[in-house]
């Protein structure tokens, strides 16, 4: 498994790369870009849900959050449902570059997934869902689905 383990970590290096040298250039990093992520993907997701998905403390998301909040990538809105809750939305700024991101990192699965052939999208999805604790799945109920109810359209 050994193998595996560090087949992993460079391909894990390699797709986050893609992206890190693109947010090198807003001086923003990884955390960043995961926020921007869920946040482009999930129009109206709430500061609970984000924290839920990404597993961290209010505390370490408030710096990114603001940082990605004043340089106009991201916007907090009162809830429409309870004004205490902040919903999140990105920016048309914030979807530019996150959809700049999304493709940097879709050549790259891209070209992964033409190499394995056919069912090779399929076998790929079925062993990453599998890596993910069954117990709590990052919040997704399937891949590419809705979290949690935080996906609106």
């Amino acid at each position: 498994m050994y193998d595996l383990i560090e087949l992993l970590f460079f391909a894990y290096r390699d797709f986050v790369g893609d992206a890190d040298r693109l947010l090198e250039s807003y001086d923003f990093g990884r955390a960043h870009h995961r926020v921007l992520y869920f946040v482009s993907r999930r129009p109206g997701l709430t500061i609970a849900e984000l924290l839920e998905i990404l597993r961290i403390t209010k505390q370490s998301l408030n710096r990114v959050l603001r940082e990605l909040i004043e340089k106009n990538f991201i916007e907090a809105r009162a809830g429409a449902l309870d004004r205490r809750q902040r919903e999140l939305y990105a920016t048309p700024d914030g979807e530019r570059l996150a959809l700049r991101l999304a493709e940097a990192q879709t050549r790259r699965f891209a070209v992964a997934l033409n190499t394995l052939g056919p069912g090779g999208r399929e076998s790929a999805t079925g062993f990453l869902s599998a890596m993910i604790d069954p117990q709590d799945s990052g919040g997704t109920a399937a891949p590419g689905g809705p979290t949690n109810g935080a996906r609106r359209t």
